[in-house]
């Protein structure tokens, strides 16, 4: 019996990136059903409305925005070609830290969601910029 401990199979990139943008996705939406059971976390919204003048529909039309660019990622880093694919894979991973750490609440549960949130996001990121389009060479 041949047994060849050299050969392991490499996720394909493309794959690899949109699994990523879903554990991203469930913990932006986990994070924010936990904040629902903290008294007073509507009063939060209230006070950032307050304090930015916008409306809270407004900022909740922005958080609704904001979630869907996961969701998105989701589906188009297995349908777009390479090199747009990478960009946007960067672009959407910054944009969404940005986010995440921008609209940062401090309950430890938040907090702890975001730093999870954010390594994925970084490994997209890396993956996304140091991948190397094998097909074309």
């Amino acid at each position: 019996m041949n047994i060849n401990t050299t050969s392991t199979k490499k996720i394909d990139t493309k794959v690899l990136l949109s699994t990523l943008w879903v554990v991203v996705m469930i913990n932006m939406a986990y994070a924010d059903i936990l904040s629902l059971h903290i008294p007073g976390a509507f009063d939060e919204v209230a006070k950032t409305s307050a304090n930015t003048g916008a409306p809270i529909p407004q900022l909740m039309l922005v958080g609704a925005i904001m979630m869907e660019i996961p969701v998105a990622m989701i589906i188009l880093s297995r349908v777009l070609k390479y090199g747009v694919n990478r960009w946007i894979n960067i672009i959407a991973g910054i944009f969404t830290i940005a986010y995440i750490w921008g609209g940062m609440a401090s309950y430890p549960h938040y907090i702890f969601i975001a730093t999870v949130e954010t390594l994925c996001l970084l490994l997209i990121i890396g993956f996304a910029w140091t991948w190397r389009n094998v097909e074309a060479m």
